[in-house]
């Protein structure tokens, strides 16, 4: 995909290190740029609304509840 992309995906939120880490229904994952750490859903199925800011970097506009 294409850097500036939208992206609107399902998946596991999980947490490695510092990082979040969307784990993609659809295969692979993204890393995740967030404006609030959204503790409460690590390991949930979540739906990740953002842009693509790298090869596997979004900047999440919100992560929420799937």
């Amino acid at each position: 995909m294409k850097i500036g992309t939208r992206i609107d995906e399902t998946g596991t939120l999980s947490r490695d290190g510092g990082a979040f880490w969307l784990r993609r229904d659809a295969g692979g994952r993204y890393q995740l740029e967030l404006q609030r750490t959204p503790v409460d859903l690590v390991e949930k199925r979540v739906r990740l609304v953002g842009t693509l800011v790298g090869a596997e970097l979004v900047s999440a506009d919100g992560v929420a509840p799937a």
